[in-house]
């Protein structure tokens, strides 16, 4: 006869074990309850007792020593009295641990971040994890969890998942170019220029660097090659600037005495009340560039601001730039400047790279600007 293994025995055990068949009944009637107070398949509904199940059997393990066991023998159980509800194998009891887990071992050290998030602040450090990551979809919250070690870098990925509604792939995109670790990079001189409350949003807003993983550009690409790339797919161009940004349009046309010029890209953002001046620099940086967009700041300034508009703010976006020189570059100006580098992107998520234009749309795209 085939020897048990350790695990097969204590699932025997369990199934007769009182304990066990005690706890399993208050689960179906939680479950029972979830049906009749709305679908489980409501996702705040789900991940509420998910949370709570992941809880019970971290205390099932620790108090009774039922060990892997239990995730087992719930994964025969739970199908059988439900079979009409998904989400009870074996890997996903293991990923509700898992997920329950990871949040309940380090939210001790999240304290700050967490009371940033704009939930009700009498409930615990802990309740507010819950309540935050509990309102994105589950397969999110596995992806997170399987990609991010740091509890800080994840819940800043559940928040802006919730504020920016991504989907799964591009979550997956955000985490592999490393938003966490980009967000708010940017060189500026908005303390110095704007009031407090718009000069951290508004430092927060930008980032360093920005990754274009819409391009397929020569190495060799000018300013208005990029500008015609990021216009024709600007869809995917607002989702690397962040959320709030409202395309106004490209060389934006401004009047300054009897010249004209032509502004890259103006944008106008929600949350900041206040237009963007965007300029596109294919070589490294160069002060007369910060000269040009004060120039162009104060255009805007003068001709399209309201006075319920905030100051007009601008970035420059180049390959390259030295960061110590622009920072004491920045200082002379009143006008609130942004500098940041961007890069394009070599590698895609797979799930990503069928949403993109081929070598052969954008050749197709450039032939056609070329004969207009």
């Amino acid at each position: 006869m085939e020897k048990l293994s350790k695990t097969t025995k204590n699932i025997i055990k369990l199934s007769k074990d009182n304990d066990y068949i005690s706890w399993f009944k208050e689960i179906k009637a939680k479950v029972f309850r979830l049906q009749i107070k709305a679908s489980i398949a409501v996702n705040l509904e789900l991940l509420s007792f998910y949370w709570d199940l992941g809880r019970d059997i971290i205390e099932k393990q620790t108090n009774k020593n039922w060990g892997d066991a239990v995730i087992e023998q719930l994964s025969k159980d739970l199908p059988k009295a439900f079979p009409e509800i998904k989400g009870f194998s074996r890997r996903n009891l293991f990923y509700i641990k898992s997920w329950y887990l990871f949040y309940n071992e380090q939210f001790t050290k999240v304290q700050q971040l967490v009371a940033q998030i704009s939930l009700p602040a009498n409930i615990d450090t802990l309740e507010k994890i819950q309540q935050l990551v509990g309102q994105i979809p589950w397969g999110h919250n596995i992806l997170i969890i399987t990609k991010i070690k740091n509890i800080d870098e994840a819940i800043f990925y559940a928040n802006e998942t919730l504020i920016n509604g991504w989907s799964r792939a591009i979550l997956r995109m955000q985490i592999e170019t490393d938003l966490y670790s980009r967000q708010g990079k940017a060189t500026t001189n908005f303390i110095a220029t704007l009031p407090k409350h718009q000069s951290d949003l508004a430092n927060q807003t930008l980032k360093d660097p920005y990754i274009f993983d819409i391009l397929t550009l020569k190495k060799e690409a000018d300013e208005r090659s990029i500008e015609n790339q990021l216009t024709k797919h600007i869809t995917k161009f607002l989702l690397e600037l962040g959320a709030g940004f409202a395309f106004v349009g490209r060389q934006y046309k401004v009047q300054l005495s009897e010249k004209e010029r032509f502004i890259d890209l103006l944008f106008y953002h929600l949350k900041l009340r206040c237009y963007v001046v965007i300029e596109l620099k294919a070589d490294e940086f160069e002060a007369e560039h910060a000269g040009k967009l004060a120039l162009y700041i104060s255009a805007i300034d003068n001709t399209l601001r309201t006075e319920n508009d905030n100051p007009t703010i601008g970035l420059i976006l180049c390959k390259k730039r030295d960061k110590i020189e622009a920072e004491y570059l920045l200082n002379v100006f009143k006008q609130p400047i942004g500098i940041a580098e961007y890069e394009f992107s070599k590698a895609l998520p797979n799930k990503l790279k069928s949403e993109l234009p081929s070598i052969e749309d954008i050749e197709n795209e450039l032939s056609i600007d070329e004969n207009d």
